[in-house]
């Protein structure tokens, strides 16, 4: 089968613009879209909780996924990275219209993987450095990092829901996570379990 994956972030924008582009690059292919994929999601999202996870569950070898350009699959390397390492997995190719990449098993698929790993892995460590940089300067502002009396820990690390999102999808585990917040580990599920983007990834 071959599938055409389209994604925008907010209902202003037009999903046209690449379904226009993905057939442009399907006809000087001269190959055909059997099945479309849409969504009005943003990136951040866990691909578990969008239609693209729904494609990714069903895509065989064999099979062709073709978006507009790579940034469609997700917002960070990490999760494009591991997106991408599942449908070489499975013999599944990709394909881009604007940065022209056709991944599949071989040799120059397995190179730019590789690229693309070595990245994620970059993003991770800036990720943690922010993060720990971010804590340590709030300590010297004075910030009371610990627990606010009265006030549920899980309550507390409300303030960093933003920070703590960035370092889940580079792949940081929820060990590290509560150690740089200097919480227990029941306390950062507690939290997690009030977030809406969360999808459970292990850590």
């Amino acid at each position: 089968m071959i599938y055409g994956y389209i994604r925008v972030s907010t209902d202003k924008q037009t999903v046209e613009n690449q379904r226009f582009e993905i057939n442009q690059y399907a006809a000087k292919k001269k190959i055909v879209i059997e099945e479309w994929i849409e969504e009005t999601i943003s990136g951040t999202v866990a691909p578990i909780k969008r239609n693209l996870g729904k494609l990714l569950e069903k895509l065989v070898k064999g099979d062709i996924v073709i978006c507009s350009e790579i940034s469609r699959l997700g917002r960070s390397m990490f999760m494009i990275m591991s997106i991408l390492n599942l449908l070489m997995e499975r013999g599944v190719q990709i394909h881009t219209v604007k940065e022209g990449y056709e991944l599949g098993d071989d040799i120059s698929s397995k190179i730019l993987a590789f690229a693309f790993s070595l990245s994620a892995e970059i993003e991770r460590s800036l990720i943690s450095q922010r993060t720990s940089e971010a804590l340590k300067r709030k300590k010297a502002e004075g910030v009371v990092l610990g627990r606010p009396r009265g006030k549920a820990d899980h309550y507390k690390l409300t303030q960093y829901e933003e920070e703590i999102r960035d370092m889940f999808e580079a792949g940081i585990s929820k060990t590290k996570i509560f150690k740089h917040f200097g919480v227990s580990s029941q306390t950062l599920y507690n939290f997690l379990n009030r977030c809406e983007w969360y999808s459970g990834k292990r850590g």
